[in-house]
């Protein structure tokens, strides 16, 4: 699974290359595109982190937008989280859902209700995504 790497323009970070995430997954092998745009508030405020629209995960919403504690201003940001915390937060929660905090109807109910079908979609959207870089 990818998501690390450098790259600018402006106040957008796009992730180019990653590191393995570790452990096999069932997203190993895909490159998803992923932009960090950081407002002038920054780091008062957290970046918007934000996957291509309707980006199947349960805990990204049909627009794209990650959906991650530490991403929000009411529950978790802290100016001193760092970009490489974001990036790890976010890999962490495409391997493990957070089931009690869904962005997204389908991709909830799936993961809760059908885990052989959730594996299914994400192996899909791997195969839409490929590590080709």
């Amino acid at each position: 699974m990818s998501l690390f790497g450098l790259g600018r323009n402006q106040r957008t970070f796009r992730p180019k290359k990653s590191a393995p995430s570790g452990s096999k997954t069932d997203w190993e092998g895909g490159y998803f595109p992923l932009t960090l745009n950081f407002s002038e508030e920054y780091p008062s405020k957290p970046p918007k982190c934000k996957f291509p629209n309707g980006f199947f995960h349960p805990n990204v919403y049909p627009s794209g937008i990650v959906c991650l504690s530490i991403l929000s201003e009411r529950r978790g940001w802290r100016p001193s989280i760092t970009v490489k915390q974001i990036l790890v937060g976010i890999q962490d929660l495409l391997d493990q859902p957070n089931a009690t905090d869904a962005a997204q109807t389908e991709g909830h109910q799936l993961y809760v209700s059908n885990p052989n079908e959730y594996r299914k979609r994400v192996q899909q959207q791997v195969l839409q995504y490929p590590q080709s870089l």
